[in-house]
Formats: structure tokens, C-alpha cells, sequence
């Protein structure tokens, strides 16, 4: 990758999971990391000493994106600590395994909230810096489900399709500000908070992946350290699946031929 070296990134939810594997992937390509996590201080902690073994630049702040007084808390004081805040992932997401006729307005709010407007509120924020600072580049974090209704997930289904709209009409207005905006959907990856849905998560989602293997942390970070790079410098209001083929097919019943 090109264009990475000594830039920072803010990663939203980096404390554990995908976000720590896209802190660490860009930590790799030379890129200092402000680590942000809601609820586990000492996990992003963890995520911090790993990216500093890397040799670069990385520390925390704990703020919930979805308020904006603490998203407007958390960019001030990253920009006491550095000049300048290149990329933005906005990864940091919430679920609840509800059907619609259960799901309660808490749920809904706090889905909504945290993967949505965390989303529209880092998003701005960080635009308004990088416009005015020469343009940056923001990464989203989608889902599967930005095409494809998840049942039981109507809250985070409705966010991950809005994140998908706000990630193109965010391109169209943010371009003329040398600010790309683009977003990574994965598919079925397996971290600690997927194994626990399933009893064998792996196994169950290889059989139906066309790769026939669960993606990884590192898998969704690749994609995300190449939108984030200047080897993507004219792609920007797209949407990247990182699904093994998982969401490119119908669902189908095997036949005993295949």
C-alpha cells in the first residue's frame, strides 16, 4: 500500500474484534492509531500496547459516538495530541437479537444510535476537520445486511442499510474537500462475539460460503487499509463486500449432486 506512512487514523469500537484487527492492519502500513472504545477500557488499552509494538503512534479515548458531546469530546482531544487525523474507520456497532414485533424502542434506539448516528456524527466531525486541513479519508463499516434483511435483526439490518446510503450521499458532498468516503461490508466473520451466536459459527457459515471458510478481523482489515490507501485515490461512494461470495447468491437448496 502507498500513502500510509506516518498519517494517523481514529478506529471507532477498536478495542476488541474487527476494529482491533483494522487498528493493527493499518498500524502495520506505518499509520498511528487513536484507538476509540465505549465500554472496555482495558481492552482498548490492549489494542493501544499492541499497535505501539508496532513501532507507531497509538492511544485511547473512551467515548460512546452515538452522543454528541462525547464525539465532540473525543475529536478535541485527539487533536490536542496531533495535528492532524487522516482516516477515520467508523467501526464501533451494536446488535440485539430481537423479532420485530419484540424489539423494544431501547433496542431500536440504542442499534440505531450507536451504528447510525455514531456513524453521521464521526462522519461530520470529521469531515469538517479534513476539509479544512486537505482532504482525509473515511472508511464505514456496513454488513451483509446493507442488501440482505437479516430476520431478528431489524434494528442493526436498518442501520447497516442507512450506513450504505449515508457512506454514498457522504462521497457526493465530502468529494470536492478531497475527502473519500467508502464502506466495507463483511459477511460472516468469526470473532469472539459471532461464537458465541452459534454453537459451531465456523463450520455452520463455511458450508454456505462459496470459499467455503468464515472470514477473519484481518480479512475485513485488508479491505479497509486499501480503501484507505492512496492505491484506492479514485474510488470513493462504494461499497466493498468481504464475504467470502456469501451474499452474491440466492439461498438454494443443495442438490445430492453438488
Amino acid at each position: 500500500m502507498t500513502g500510509m506512512h506516518g498519517q494517523m487514523a481514529l478506529v471507532t469500537g477498536a478495542g476488541g474484534g474487527i476494529g482491533r484487527g483494522i487498528a493493527l492492519a493499518l498500524a502495520r502500513e506505518g499509520c498511528g492509531i487513536v484507538v476509540n472504545d465505549c465500554r472496555a477500557t482495558e481492552r482498548a488499552s490492549e489494542t493501544v500496547s499492541l499497535v505501539r509494538a508496532l513501532g507507531v503512534e497509538a492511544f485511547a479515548i473512551d467515548a460512546n459516538v452515538g452522543v454528541s458531546d462525547e464525539v465532540d469530546r473525543m475529536f478535541a482531544a485527539a487533536l490536542d495530541r496531533v495535528p492532524r487525523l487522516n482516516i477515520l474507520v467508523n467501526n464501533a456497532g451494536v446488535q440485539t437479537w430481537k423479532s420485530l414485533l419484540d424489539l423494544t424502542e431501547a433496542d431500536w434506539d440504542r442499534v440505531i444510535d450507536t451504528n447510525l448516528k455514531g456513524c453521521f456524527l464521526c462522519t461530520q466531525a470529521a469531515g469538517r476537520h479534513m476539509a479544512a486541513s486537505g482532504g482525509g479519508v473515511i472508511v464505514n463499516i456496513g454488513s451483509g445486511c446493507n442488501k440482505v434483511p437479516f430476520g431478528k435483526l431489524v434494528d442493526y439490518t436498518a442501520s447497516k442499510g442507512g450506513i450504505e446510503m449515508f457512506t454514498k450521499v457522504s462521497a457526493l458532498e465530502l468529494g470536492p474537500h478531497g475527502i473519500r468516503v467508502n464502506c466495507v461490508a463483511p459477511g460472516a466473520i468469526e470473532v469472539e462475539r459471532t461464537r458465541l451466536e452459534l454453537e459451531d459459527y465456523a463450520g455452520t457459515f463455511a458450508r454456505v460460503t462459496p470459499l467455503r471458510r468464515v472470514g477473519t478481523p484481518e480479512d475485513v482489515a485488508r479491505a479497509v487499509v486499501f480503501l484507505a490507501s492512496d492505491d484506492a485515490s479514485y474510488i470513493t461512494g462504494q461499497t466493498l463486500g468481504v464475504d467470502g461470495g456469501l451474499f452474491t447468491q440466492p439461498p438454494w437448496i443443495d442438490s445430492p449432486a453438488r
